[in-house]
């Protein structure tokens, strides 16, 4: 045959499923259930577990002097291992915030959502988490705004970043 030339059938034959219905061919159905771990890391997890002690906990470097929140066991300032773990307090300023009427699923919310990006007390500037905020109107929401950390109950607490419940304003309204 020359390369040229046309094929017009291939070998074998098709499968319908009807072949398949009447067992002509071995059909096996397979559930594949993964099982995987994950592990937070040394620094996260220490984090974590302080957590659900209700307190915050950081790294520092003795390098650079800066506080790290949440914690990393490196300091990708100085390119070395951090020195010491610190308790840092629950209180901080907003750092930036955002005000969100559409949620996750992109309808819109009666009740906007509040977040920030809170730097702690303690732990170096622009060092912050992110979460939420309560008991403020949107309106009232001020970048450099002080504000407390307001916890789940002790027996509520799973050792997540959820167990603070929001940051709510403090001092000055």
């Amino acid at each position: 045959m020359k390369l040229s030339q046309k094929i017009t059938s291939y070998p074998g034959h098709e499968i319908t499923p009807e072949d398949v219905k009447d067992g002509k061919y071995l059909d096996v159905v397979y559930k594949f259930e993964p099982k995987y771990s994950w592990a937070a890391g040394v620094a996260i997890s220490r984090f974590l577990a302080d957590l659900k002690e209700g307190r915050i906990i950081a790294r520092k470097c003795m390098n650079c002097e800066r506080i790290l929140v949440p914690p990393r066991m490196y300091c990708e300032k100085c390119f070395r291992p951090t020195d010491e773990w610190v308790h840092i307090k629950d209180t901080g300023t907003v750092n930036t915030y955002s005000i969100s009427h559409v949620g996750t699923d992109a309808r819109r919310l009666k009740t906007p959502i509040l977040v920030a990006v809170v730097d702690l007390d303690g732990a170096t500037p622009g060092m912050g988490i992110l979460h939420n905020l309560g008991e403020i109107e949107p309106s009232k929401i001020k970048v450099g705004m002080k504000v407390k950390a307001v916890w789940k109950s002790s027996s509520e607490r799973q050792g997540a970043i959820t167990d603070i419940r929001y940051f709510k304003p403090v001092g000055e309204e």
